[in-house]
């Protein structure tokens, strides 16, 4: 059967099979978020784990629920029961057709299987073949982890082997950013409200800043850095989405196929990058970490300045930056605006003093709009401060929860398409090749000093404060 002449598949999928079960990923995220959804009660089907791992399911029942017990507080013991019993166990080889056959025993004849590949990129391909070769594909889902694809070329063929098996509304490309609360509010936040929109384009905004910053190293991930680096791991993914939310024109309904439509144009409209625009960085000890060549020149800090040449916002410039061994761990935009046309009162600087809206994104989320504020007295001297809109309620779904529940519900709407994951990547190809070399900058720094004059004809960076 050709898939693109599949009916759209509009049931829940009422089997889930995580590849790569034994894998860090399934051990940190994955298991405790089945937990969270089976104490909430929206996991009532099998969990089906394969890996090349010689385990038996006890050994993978005693890994997901000291994995559960290490992430999760006041454990709910029957959920967590609940889990431990849907759990089977498939061991073999992603490349042998026998374990898609043993899959297929396991799997009892389930019509409508979700299958998750927490897996190394360069497997992808190769479980997304198998399925389709075992007759597995038909009716089912796959959800695919990031990185989808490190250029445009291999983006390019990986969507083409999936499209080959899979229609393209049974293909998840999950990126666990966009399943944020606080990534969501961002959508909710422009669109739900009047009096953002007169002020929401070029004539108004300055600029805009989006910083990533993480307070730890690669942590014995050198082998997986060095072949990413930020701007494959961090930039053309999270970093994009966001850029995507806040300049995307306003869909035509909620409905997620506008949403979509949307965020691609707005990564179409993104001007490709060029030398000039793009900054590495390079922590102090980096080279020592195992698996790193002592000659590295992967970046584990980039700045990036980006373009997006639509009408709402030609010539507003958009700064990205994100870097590991920083001095907190934290996510933050600065939506910089304009100052007053006219400056009746001299203590107000051009730039610094003009106001701005800070969306706090993590580690807790926060919505602060900053003005000036006349002080007590006869003379027109301000200072700035901020008024502090949102914090987040406790209690939220985590990002892999939400995600794994859409999709095994066949919800689509927090995920990327193809054309925007193409799109994305064609912005930076210019650059993952031809860039600057990178500079090295002492950890517990905001990265090189060379970023703050990359920056400076727009005033200067605005550091998230420490939590």
């Amino acid at each position: 059967m050709n898939p693109h002449c599949a009916a759209p598949n509009t049931q829940p999928s009422n089997a889930l099979v995580v590849f790569g079960a034994t894998g860090d990923l399934a051990h940190k995220m994955i298991f405790p978020a089945l937990y969270a959804m089976s104490r909430s009660g929206t996991l009532k089907v099998p969990v089906i784990g394969v890996a090349s791992s010689p385990w038996t399911v006890e050994q993978l029942r005693a890994r997901a629920c000291e994995s559960v017990e290490r992430a999760c507080t006041d454990i709910d013991r029957p959920a967590l029961e609940r889990l431990l019993a849907a759990l089977q166990y498939v061991r073999g080889n992603y490349e042998d057709a026998s374990t898609f056959e043993s899959l297929r025993c396991a799997l009892s004849g389930a019509q409508h299987p979700a299958f998750y590949l927490a897996i190394p990129p360069a497997l992808f391909s190769k479980v997304i073949l198998g399925l389709g070769a075992a007759g597995l594909a038909e009716g089912g889902r796959v959800i695919v982890e990031k990185p989808f694809g490190r250029d445009l070329a291999s983006a390019r063929e990986l969507n083409r082997v999936a499209l080959s098996v899979f229609p393209e509304d049974a293909i998840f490309r999950i990126d666990h950013f966009l399943g944020k609360e606080a990534i969501m509010n961002i959508l909710y936040l422009r669109f739900a409200n009047s009096f953002l929109e007169p002020i929401w384009n070029r004539n108004h905004i300055a600029s805009v800043q989006i910083t990533l910053a993480e307070k730890f190293g690669v942590e014995g991930r050198g082998a997986f850095y060095e072949n990413a680096g930020c701007l494959r791991d961090v930039m053309q993914n999270h970093m994009f989405q966001i850029v995507s939310l806040l300049a995307m024109e306003p869909p035509a309904s909620q409905d997620f196929e506008s949403v979509h439509r949307h965020k691609a144009d707005v990564f179409a409209a993104m001007r490709p990058l060029g030398i000039d625009d793009i900054l590495r960085g390079q922590y102090q000890g980096y080279r020592d970490e195992p698996q790193v060549a002592n000659d590295s020149d992967v970046e584990t800090y980039c700045v990036l300045r980006v373009h997006v040449d639509s009408w709402r916002w030609s010539g507003v410039p958009w700064y990205l930056r994100s870097g590991k061994c920083l001095p907190v761990t934290a996510c933050e935009v600065l939506i910089r605006l304009k100052p007053p046309p006219q400056n009746l009162f001299g203590d107000a600087a051009a730039k610094e003093g003009a106001n701005y809206l800070r969306l706090h994104l993590s580690p807790h989320s926060t919505i602060a709009l900053a003005a000036r504020v006349k002080q007590a007295g006869k003379a027109f001297v301000g200072d700035q401060h901020e008024f502090s809109l949102l914090e987040e309620s406790p209690g939220e779904q985590s990002p892999y929860e939400r995600l794994l529940s859409d999709a095994m519900a066949g919800d689509g709407a927090l995920f990327t398409r193809e054309e925007a994951i193409e799109a994305a990547w064609a912005v930076v190809e210019p650059v993952l090749l031809e860039h600057p070399p990178v500079i090295v900058y002492a950890p517990g720094t905001w990265g090189p000093a060379a970023a703050r004059d990359f920056i400076a004809d727009d005033g200067e960076w605005h550091n998230p404060e420490p939590t």
